[in-house]
């Protein structure tokens, strides 16, 4: 199988997109959701177009012991991976105390134990190998704490601090990792984190396919950390730090608060 890539939450937006441009460039793919019906359309539609290999693992990463089954099943497939993409991850809006905990509780399961766990198994082999690309899909959320969604900005900020640091440990070995930290983006998102009413959710996105192009090419060229728009990356390089704490937290809180 050449340049097998694994990509989780493949079944919509950037995980789509991801694999589509994966298998245009030629890669095979062990694509992996919850819903089986949409990753076996999306297979359909990628070995007709490019003529690659395409495996659908159905599953969610949320449950305990979902991410160790998930490398389970690649290892019956076949080839190493070459490349991990960890797209999958939900967000929540509201305040802390009145949202659901155990909702809040899938989603640090999911948007950081199964990356985690995942990442250990995978890049162990990557690095037994001396090769490998990781690419981790966090945020510009992971740059500042977010009030009205406390636990989706912190999963965030943790995503974009481990991918640096294993990237570190990693590099003598042939690994990279990357962190895709993307701003707005017109996927599903918005309305599943319950933001179509904040001035949050009324900014305009950008396409899910320049978003999985961007940090896709940002993966291969081995960057630590790929923001996709210029004037953000200019904000939170060098407007956001200097301003006060409180002041960036009331501005995060005001963005999020229902118009």
């Amino acid at each position: 199988m050449p340049n097998l890539a694994l990509i989780t939450g493949a079944s919509s937006g950037i995980g789509r997109e991801l694999a589509r441009y994966h298998a245009a460039r030629g890669g095979d793919l062990i694509i992996s959701a919850r819903r089986e019906a949409e990753l076996l359309t999306l297979k359909a539609e990628l070995e007709a177009a490019h003529g690659v290999s395409v495996h659908t693992i159905a599953l969610d990463l949320g449950v305990k012991g979902s991410a160790d089954t998930l490398y389970a099943e690649t290892q019956k497939i076949g080839g190493p991976i070459d490349v991990l993409i960890n797209n999958a991850g939900f967000g929540g809006h509201g305040p802390f105390i009145t949202r659901d905990l155990d909702t809040d509780l899938a989603m640090i399961d999911l948007n950081v134990k199964a990356l985690v766990t995942l990442s250990h198994h995978i890049g162990k082999d990557m690095a037994a190998r001396g090769a490998g690309k990781m690419l981790h899909v966090s945020s510009i959320a992971s740059y500042i704490p977010g009030p009205m969604q406390s636990v989706y900005f912190a999963t965030k900020a943790f995503v974009s601090s481990f991918s640096q640091a294993i990237d570190e440990e990693l590099r003598a070995s042939g690994v990279t990792s990357t962190a895709l930290e993307p701003g707005a983006v017109a996927t599903g998102f918005i309305a599943t984190a319950g933001l179509e009413n904040t001035s949050l959710g009324a900014t305009a996105g950008a396409t899910p396919e320049s978003v999985a192009k961007f940090g896709y090419d940002a993966m291969l060229a081995g960057k630590l950390r790929a923001i996709n728009t210029p004037s953000r990356r200019f904000q939170l390089h060098w407007v956001i730090p200097w301003l006060p704490y409180r002041a960036v937290l009331k501005m995060v809180k005001r963005a999020q608060a229902e118009i």
